[in-house]
């Protein structure tokens, strides 16, 4: 009997030994699979959230901290419309071949202003008759000066002292409203009544020793012009004027002028820096 009581004994406290023992090795083996299963939950809780490429994006109104570079934008899609519109790409440069010409600069005392041709009378009709003035004196230094030269060549009697004056190219003296081909010398002298010219040169002084007119002043125009009958309108030529005409013309010239309406005898322009325009006879 007392076995019996001692095989229970030791099955008790073998029992209790194994369940102590177990106790102790259910959290030994736990903690052997702590990490794995630490490790899981992780990994479940990460798929709970929100992958980073599907993080909304920051309001507009959010600040980003300082210096914080923002996040590229992701591209469109191939469907998709650009925001604006795209700038039309600049006109080419346009080639030498088709650059306009350039027009060029007027010369004083070319026909670049209202009229075609400076030498051709200038009355407009209706307009009132324009200033006369005598005095010399008041004209610009270089008119004056040109009109002195001029004087001295013809009082010359000679044709040729005339050419430095007239000049060349460009700058020649306008002899007649047509173009005059040859040597402009010559040519005066085939104008003239005797065969030296003389007729030519006594015109031109008793032009320059009478009235005369200051014409569009300020414009490429602008002339001082002898005689002022030019630019006068004839049926308003008083008795004086008339006998100051008369030293140029004689009365039947008068009476064929009447039919045109103005002056077209003789007449001399020098523009205001003393260039000698034109010398020219006709309308």
């Amino acid at each position: 009997m007392l076995d019996k009581l001692a095989s229970v004994s030791v099955i008790a406290r073998t029992g209790f030994l194994a369940a102590t023992l177990c106790a102790c090795a259910v959290p030994a083996y736990a903690a052997g699979f702590d990490k794995p299963v630490l490790l899981a939950l992780s990994e479940i809780k990460k798929e709970e959230l929100p992958k980073a490429a599907e993080t909304a994006p920051a309001k507009p109104d959010d600040k980003a901290p300082a210096g914080a570079t923002p996040p590229a934008p992701p591209p469109p899609a191939s469907d998709t419309k650009p925001a604006t519109t795209p700038e039309k790409p600049a006109a080419p440069a346009a080639t030498p071949d088709k650059k306009a010409p350039e027009a060029p600069a007027a010369k004083e005392g070319d026909a670049a202003g209202t009229r075609d041709n400076l030498a051709l009378p200038n009355v407009p009709e209706g307009s009132a008759p324009p200033h006369v003035e005598y005095d010399v004196t008041k004209l610009p230094f270089p008119v004056q000066k040109m009109r002195e030269l001029i004087l001295t060549a013809a009082k010359s009697g000679s044709l040729e002292a005339l050419r430095p004056l007239i000049g060349s190219g460009d700058d020649v003296t306008q002899l007649s409203l047509a173009d005059v081909d040859g040597d402009p010398i010559a040519y005066l002298k085939s104008l003239a009544g005797d065969t030296d010219g003389q007729e030519i040169l006594a015109i031109a002084v008793d032009i320059l020793n009478s009235g005369y007119v200051h014409l569009d002043a300020g414009t490429p125009d602008e002339l001082y012009v002898w005689p002022y009958f030019f630019a006068y309108p004839l049926d308003k030529l008083d008795a004086k004027q008339r006998v100051e005409l008369f030293q140029i013309v004689t009365a039947g010239d008068y009476d064929e002028m009447k039919q045109f309406g103005t002056y077209v005898f003789y007449r001399l322009g020098i523009t205001p820096k003393g260039r000698w325009r034109f010398f020219v006879n006709g309308d």
